[in-house]
């Protein structure tokens, strides 16, 4: 698995490089749409509480903290602030062009 080597947060999404050269991008609601919370996914279950259909469409990732080597933390400007996106999922949802097209 790469490492991260950066985190911007543009007005069109967050874009994330990664140590492999990957450039992945993530639109704003999308990735706040993924929040792998057990406010977002519910612990038990694993079932999906919210999803990008329930966020407001104007959410923004406002800040971002790495969480160790695996992770990374956004404070979303809904105030929502507990997801730990490890490094795996975030490779997963990359919403790239050539992401998008082989997971298809």
């Amino acid at each position: 698995m790469a490492d991260l080597r950066d985190v911007t947060l543009r007005p069109d999404g967050i874009h994330i490089a990664w140590d492999d050269s990957h450039q992945s991008y993530y639109p704003h609601r999308f990735l706040r749409g993924e929040c792998p919370c057990a406010s977002c996914v519910h612990e038990m279950t694993g079932r999906r509480m919210v999803s990008s259909k329930d966020v407001s469409a104007d959410v923004e990732a406002l800040d971002w903290i790495q969480v160790g080597r695996y992770a990374v933390q956004f404070l979303w400007s809904d105030a929502h602030e507990t997801g730990i996106y490890t490094y795996d999922l975030l490779r997963r949802h990359c919403q790239c062009d050539a992401c998008v097209k082989a997971r298809r």
